[in-house]
């Protein structure tokens, strides 16, 4: 298990139960009480996982009537709103990465600046094409500090980043900043892609933040047109 506070974990105990189980719209899950008993814990620690199941779009809960799953996404759509890495997110699928390039190196202007770091500070780059089964999913290139990830090789980077964060250097990822935009591929990057310069893509930008708030992630994404579905899962109308 990750390096999660107890209420996290439970958060993902439950959100797996329900993805083995298959689990539909509307059945019923057992209540605070109970969910109490069964991890042994206060109410404010399962009032905490259920509050972040709601959030993530696994549950809904209603006052004086219980909890209940909520409809799950399809399959092989990508939350744009998630932190928790491809991974997690596409678990029913392949997911492999080759790394293009993975260097240390001095911080630009732009990478300090969604970093917070300083002059002369360095950071890993490193560049991965991202693929679901057989099929590209995007190009991902992503700026870690060296001053929190001191080590990055390309047996770690052609696994899951994510998880060696978490795993290795116990990192508590809290939370994230996401930009968006549509436009046309260059001809570099369309080539990396198996496309022709020209073709449009999601060009996504994300600086991940520990529980601190400090940024340790400063990611640029290039998705496939053909081959990235998104979803989002709206709360609290």
């Amino acid at each position: 298990m990750l390096n999660l506070n107890k209420y996290e974990i439970i958060a993902e105990t439950i959100q797996q139960s329900i993805y083995d189980q298959k689990l539909e719209q509307g059945t019923k899950l057992p209540n605070v009480e109970s969910l109490m008993k069964q991890h042994n814990v206060s109410k404010s620690t399962i009032t905490k996982a259920l509050d972040t199941l709601e959030k993530r779009g696994a549950i809904f809960q209603q006052r004086g009537s219980g909890i209940f799953v909520r409809r799950q996404r399809r399959e092989g759509y990508v939350s744009l709103l998630t932190n928790r890495g491809f991974t997690a997110d596409l678990k029913e699928f392949n997911i492999t990465s080759e790394v293009l390039k993975l260097e240390r190196m001095n911080a630009d202007d732009e990478v300090k600046m969604n970093l917070h770091l300083e002059e002369n500070e360095e950071v890993y780059y490193v560049e991965r094409l991202r693929r679901i089964d057989n099929d590209i999913l995007c190009i991902e290139v992503s700026y870690f500090p060296v001053k929190l990830v001191p080590y990055l090789n390309n047996e770690i980077a052609e696994g899951s980043i994510f998880n060696y964060l978490t795993d290795a250097l116990k990192f508590n990822i809290s939370f994230a900043d996401i930009y968006m935009h549509i436009d046309e591929l260059n001809d570099v990057d369309a080539k990396k892609l198996d496309l022709k310069q020209g073709n449009p893509a999601l060009f996504l930008e994300q600086v991940v933040y520990l529980a601190t708030g400090e940024p340790f992630d400063f990611s640029k994404i290039t998705y496939h047109y053909k081959h990235s579905k998104f979803f989002v899962q709206a709360t609290n109308y």
